[in-house]
């Protein structure tokens, strides 16, 4: 009798401890259903609003309150992205300026990651190196125009050198900022295990750096097109600054302000790539 009723106990306990799992379950399933409908709102917010922008836009140059060949329109925008269509240029200039901007912001991050590296594994060459960095970071990217354009030559190569000097240098102080403010005590626990200075970077300070190489590249995103269209301006033939450039000499507005929206539009793509990469090192 008295092992039945022990049974009977721990066959009590087994259920109550089963309904009250299963209710924390069903709270957490709520729980997420609710964040992702919250993303889902916030979406469609977004969406909303850019929408709505582009409708009171279109109104009020309808309208009279807003002249048209001053800030075109959407309407007279998607009849110059017709017109390129048409004429075969549009993804001509697209696909120079995107070729140009992935170039540069690959060839940027490789190269300041790898400066930030080094900079980190050699103290003595930090304190050497780090003042001159600092000051070509102040230095105007468009004043080496002319240089560059004789260094590399008029075109593609000099519009992917100027992106690399607009992002390269931000791309090493933020690294190298985010290794050197790891935890010293971890560094120095995995020195008392006798950790060699590379097992310490790739088993220490790279994981630890990951949140803020995400961060890097979502600025290198906006200052890569930044460099790619400054260049453009300088030295190109065709791309999308050029189409800028063109436009506002010609007073083609509608060209200019086309050109602009589909610059915004790839830059939120690469953004949203960026951010989908995020969200898998998250999980």
């Amino acid at each position: 009798m008295k092992k039945f009723l022990e049974f009977f106990n721990l066959k009590r306990k087994f259920k109550e401890k089963k309904l009250k799992y299963q209710s924390y379950t069903q709270e957490h399933k709520k729980y997420l259903k609710k964040i992702e409908s919250e993303k889902w709102i916030i979406r469609l917010i977004q969406v909303l609003i850019l929408v709505a922008i582009f409708v009171i836009w279109e109104l009020f140059t309808m309208w009279g309150i807003l002249d048209p060949f001053f800030v075109s329109s959407p309407s007279r925008m998607i009849e110059t992205v017709r017109k390129l269509y048409v004429s075969g240029e549009l993804f001509m200039h697209i696909g120079i300026t995107l070729y140009e901007t992935v170039i540069g912001f690959i060839l940027a991050t490789a190269i300041g990651y790898l400066l930030a590296v080094l900079l980190w594994w050699s103290d003595k060459l930090k304190k050497v190196l780090e003042p001159y960095i600092v000051v070509l970071n102040s230095l105007p990217k468009i004043a080496l125009g002319p240089l560059i354009i004789i260094w590399v030559g008029a075109g593609t190569k000099a519009i992917i050198v100027m992106c690399i000097l607009i992002c390269v240098i931000i791309t090493t102080l933020s690294l190298l900022g985010s290794f050197l403010s790891c935890d010293k005590d971890k560094i120095l626990l995995m020195r008392s295990m006798n950790a060699k200075k590379y097992q310490i970077f790739f088993k220490l300070i790279v994981p630890n750096s990951m949140p803020d190489f995400i961060s890097v590249l979502k600025i290198n995103v906006g200052m890569s097109w930044i460099g790619t269209i400054m260049g453009e301006y300088l030295v190109s033939k065709a791309g999308l600054g050029y189409l800028i450039v063109y436009g506002g000499t010609v007073f083609k507005l509608d060209l200019v302000m086309t050109s602009t929206v589909i610059l915004c539009l790839l830059a939120g793509g690469m953004y949203f790539i960026i951010s989908r990469i995020e969200a898998h090192f998250k999980k």
